[in-house]
């Protein structure tokens, strides 16, 4: 084999065994994010920590301001 093509086939397993290594690495699985409006929060919603606050009282996550109408989003992590 030329030189050259010993140097190019060299790179591309190099190069194969990089991407095989990224692949095989642990994975992050990310679940979905589940909403529903708060059912205690009063009023206009200004603040996502208070909507938050609010919201793991309700027993979710966590919260935050959403929409138009700015109303509280309470959010877990769902199956």
């Amino acid at each position: 084999m030329r030189p050259s093509m010993k140097i190019f086939a060299t790179l591309l397993l190099v190069l194969m065994c990089l991407m095989a290594n990224e692949m095989g690495g642990p994975m992050v699985v990310e679940g979905r994010t589940c909403e529903a409006p708060s059912q205690l929060f009063k009023g206009p919603c200004v603040s996502d920590t208070n909507c938050g606050n609010v919201c793991r009282s309700e027993g979710f996550t966590g919260g935050h301001c959403r929409g138009f109408q700015r109303r509280c989003y309470c959010t877990k992590n769902c199956l």
